[in-house]
């Protein structure tokens, strides 16, 4: 349960910093809005995601895995829908915020420790 606590906070802290770098097309009012994106993010990747790869595996196999890019992005869209005080300005923003905020969360979890199993 700790590190799943504290996987939450570094995505937040991601979040944070990734907002910051895209300005102003991307907006998250504060730092519990930031939390709650992490959390429904962990929950939409964790039930909406895995549906979206089964039902769009040919076009995934089709285009060697580049139509995942898109899937993350429909993810961030999705949740800026549903967590209020994200905004994120359109289809293109969100698939830059997707993976300036994938870098930007392996190197804060592998500061943080938050990738190890224990």
């Amino acid at each position: 349960m700790g590190g799943f606590l504290l996987r939450i906070l570094v995505s937040a802290l991601a979040a944070m910093l990734t907002t910051y770098l895209l300005k102003p097309a991307v907006k998250i009012d504060s730092f519990v809005t930031a939390l709650l994106l992490a959390l429904v993010l962990a929950l939409l990747n964790a039930l909406v995601r895995p549906l979206l790869v089964l039902f769009t595996l040919p076009v995934t196999l089709l285009t060697l895995g580049l139509f995942l890019f898109v899937i993350n992005a429909v993810i961030i869209l999705l949740a800026a829908k549903i967590v209020p005080g994200f905004k994120v300005d359109g289809f293109w923003w969100a698939m830059l915020f997707s993976i300036v905020m994938t870098i930007i969360n392996s190197v804060l979890s592998s500061l943080a420790g938050a990738n190890n199993n224990d």
